[in-house]
């Protein structure tokens, strides 16, 4: 299992999806990716992703402005 991080703090959104969409590909189950974002529909977008997709959401966690987001592969 990795950790894999990915920050689009500063990217408005879908960019952050599409970025993910590069990425996931090469997620091997179990692995998990954390996303740091500050985009107003970021945690939306990505609730979205993962229901369509079918991986699990893990955390959504807040700090001034940013949230990070954990998906399990």
């Amino acid at each position: 299992m990795a950790i894999v991080t990915l920050d689009t703090i500063g990217v408005k959104c879908p960019q952050p999806v599409l970025k993910i969409a590069v990425i996931a590909p090469g997620m091997k189950p179990g692995d998990i990716l954390e996303i740091a974002g500050d985009c107003p529909t970021f945690e939306r977008d990505i609730r979205a992703w993962c229901h369509r997709l079918n991986k699990l959401l893990l955390s959504v966690r807040e700090d001034n402005n940013v949230k990070k987001i954990q998906i399990q592969f």
